[in-house]
């Protein structure tokens, strides 16, 4: 493990590096800086990893052909380098996916220290209303600490189970219904059914939801404030799921546990918390993918060590004692396996025991590449004779799933503003530049229309783009920036007809079509 007192003892050669960060003068090497949560920037060299190496990252990433949409290294609590591919950006919001799972594993843990349940305490004892007539040993045997391992017992996943639940069925009661084919503990099956149950607990034995429980305990110590967390229609926060955070949050959560819990000073988590979680609590495999080194509290291992938080497409809060190090990413992911080799193959072999010689030049290198992250929209043609006639028309839809009643286009000072018309609802207006991104003022709905449903149901800032593929065939592409995810939507114009035809972010990078039907309608 890289030796921290080195870089103390060659704390003389820190002045070499400030000349590319000279605000970065506050924060010695030798001082406390990985207890503090205002977390401190630093140069990649001063904490032993080399400007040039990070390029090498960065090239490494670009070459994968996966979408990161944001990156943050941190090496000793100093933030050594962070990006964000444009139209991402730091301010937003970034969805976690399954990631959240370890922020409700850590509601449970705070409930541990404070308390209020054990990780021996049976499911039944929570929910005695929900009960099936018949309780199965296995089902009696059932404890918190199972759903924290994702050793339940049951032959599947159970979420998809529980959002069909009938209407007005607690998700809980339809849990707690489910055959437990296996006893609890003895094998590992990933149920993300499990982790909503954990948040249901909290919210039994604290009368709050995780989200509003977490937020004294683990945000505000963390300078946590930006934050969503879905619910589902019991107002049980989902816990498997749906929180959203900026990318810096991400990070401080990965460096508070790196911290074994402390936080200027203060023991945030139990050390032996995050000891227990961040621990093999069960076996998950041989070895043999990057899933198959153990699995502890709502918490993946790694495998070159460590643990990490971990979400679909590519959602990490890597965890990584041996070299002193948290990395933080968000993307859209289609190989997350792939994302995670490029840490352990490119990253990880940069990190030094010690103090590295400045390399201003490097470090400008760096600098530059991290500013000049982006994914520009398609080039398309930037006109089209067909754009002065459909200007204003509204096109009528025909009777389709989304609900969609009808749409207009209009051109002006270079943008195309699309608007969409729903039955009793507020117009949706998207304004879209020519071949360029535009934010401001664009906002996706929750669960609405046109819109993929696809794990997205909460709302978002658009960052949109269109253009003409031909003279009759319009494109607008838009990036819900607070999701994974994103649409393009190809409008194809005949005479007063149009057909619309979505493209899900998920089915473009894996060259599939889209499962939804193309929309027609007609101009009046």
């Amino acid at each position: 493990m890289p030796d921290r007192r080195e870089f103390i003892k060659d704390a003389s050669l820190l002045t070499l590096g400030l000349g590319a960060f000279p605000s970065l003068l506050t924060y010695g090497v030798g001082t406390n800086v990985a207890k503090s949560f205002v977390l401190p920037r630093s140069t990649p060299e001063m904490q032993g990893i080399s400007s040039a190496g990070i390029s090498k990252f960065l090239e490494a990433i670009k070459q994968s052909k996966q979408e990161f949409h944001s990156l943050m290294i941190l090496r000793h609590g100093n933030v050594v380098a962070e990006g964000w591919w444009a139209p991402y950006s730091s301010e937003h919001r970034q969805q976690l996916y399954s990631l959240s799972k370890s922020f409700t594993g850590t509601a449970i843990g705070l409930a541990v220290s404070e308390g209020l349940l054990t990780v021996d305490d049976p499911i039944v004892k929570f929910f005695p209303e929900y009960l099936p007539t018949q309780i199965s040993d296995n089902l009696a045997a059932l404890k918190i600490r199972h759903l924290l391992s994702m050793s339940v017992g049951h032959g599947k996943d159970s979420i998809l189970l529980l959002e069909a639940s009938a209407p007005g069925v607690p998700w809980e009661k339809t849990f707690l219904s489910l055959p437990v084919v296996f006893t609890p503990g003895s094998q590992f099956m990933y149920n993300s059914g499990a982790s909503f149950m954990l948040s249901a607990i909290i919210k039994k034995v604290t009368g709050k939801t995780a989200h509003e429980y977490l937020r004294p305990r683990l945000y505000q110590p963390l300078a946590i404030t930006n934050t969503t967390w879905g619910e589902n229609w019991e107002g049980i926060n989902m816990g498997a799921s749906h929180l959203r955070m900026p990318t810096e949050d991400i990070a401080k959560f990965g460096q508070l546990y790196l911290q074994k819990g402390m936080s200027n000073g203060k023991q945030v988590i139990s050390a032996d918390w995050v000891a227990q979680a961040s621990s093999k609590q069960i076996s998950n495999g041989h070895n043999d993918s990057s899933w198959g080194y153990g699995y502890g509290y709502q918490f993946w291992l790694n495998p070159p060590g460590g643990f990490r938080a971990d979400g679909a497409f590519g959602q990490f809060s890597m965890v990584l004692p041996e070299f002193d190090a948290v990395v933080a990413i968000t993307s859209e992911s289609i190989d997350t396996k792939a994302t995670m080799q490029i840490v352990w193959d490119v990253l990880l072999p940069e990190m030094r025991a010690n103090l590295l010689p400045v390399d201003k030049a490097a470090q400008k290198t760096l600098l530059t590449e991290l500013k000049a992250l982006k994914y520009d929209p398609p080039q398309l043609s930037t006109a089209s004779p067909l754009a002065e006639k459909i200007a204003g028309k509204e096109f009528m839809l025909d009777k389709n799933p989304f609900n969609a009643k009808s749409v207009t286009f209009d051109f002006m000072g270079g943008n195309c503003v699309f608007t969409l018309k729903e039955e009793g609802k507020p117009d949706i207006v998207i304004t879209n530049g020519i071949n360029h991104w535009v934010r401001k003022g664009n906002l996706k709905p929750s669960a609405h229309s046109l819109f993929s449903l696809r794990r997205i149901d909460f709302d978002s800032i658009v960052a949109a783009s269109f253009g003409w593929q031909n003279d009759n065939t319009l494109v607008l592409t838009w990036r819900y920036i607070e999701t994974v995810h994103g649409d393009s939507f190809t409008c194809v114009f005949d005479g007063d007809k149009i057909t619309i035809k979505p493209l899900f972010s998920v089915n473009r990078l894996q060259g599939k079509p889209d499962d939804r039907a193309d929309i027609f309608g007609r101009a009046v």
